[in-house]
């Protein structure tokens, strides 16, 4: 085996049996669901959340009153519930082994640009409203469709400052040239 001369982390892993159906068919409908450009971005979930499993069951092997489990395990909990991925009363180990990647993909922008602030038409039309640079998140204009909004930022998501989509924005090239054209055409008929 050679050396490995990555500077950074494995994102994703890919699975050990390469043709289960079933597990073919879940990712499938999980791509669709959720508009994701490949397996790829179902693997990255699965894998984060691994982690976070894995920590959670290194945890609880701990005596409850261990410093180290009170500890960790509360700021485990306070993370997974800004992130919104548990809920406030949600307040012990258990819970977080029973996170699914659906709830991670939940909180994912283009979810919450197409299901909670119904800003898109369709789970597809929200992420080629975040690569088009047409969402921001508070001030920060965010492009990357795999965003996690936590929940204090869930409120700021809403249409670019420089969006043509905005209420109040300026009109787009399209929508210019129209009325150019119309302002145009009705100085001619005066003449």
């Amino acid at each position: 085996m050679g050396k490995d001369y990555r500077n950074r982390s494995k994102t994703s892993k890919t699975p050990r049996r390469p043709f289960e159906k079933e597990r073919l068919d879940r990712e499938l409908k999980l791509v669709g669901v959720y508009g994701l450009k490949n397996k790829r971005e179902v693997w990255r979930c699965q894998y984060t959340l691994a982690k976070i499993r894995s920590v959670a069951r290194n945890l609880m092997t701990l005596d409850e009153k261990d410093p180290q489990r009170e500890f960790q395990g509360a700021a485990l909990i306070s993370r997974l519930t800004r992130m919104g991925l548990l809920e406030e009363k949600e307040d012990s180990l258990d819970y977080v082994l029973g996170l699914n990647v659906e709830k991670f993909l939940a909180r994912r922008l283009q979810t919450c640009v197409f299901s909670t602030l119904k800003l898109a038409k369709s789970i597809h039309h929200s992420r080629c409203l975040i690569r088009q640079r047409h969402i921001r998140v508070g001030r920060n204009l965010v492009n990357v469709p795999s965003f996690m909004v936590n929940v204090d930022s869930e409120k700021l998501v809403e249409y670019a400052h420089t969006s043509p989509l905005g209420n109040n924005a300026r009109p787009g090239r399209v929508k210019r040239k129209k009325l150019a054209a119309a302002k145009e055409g009705g100085d001619e008929d005066d003449v």
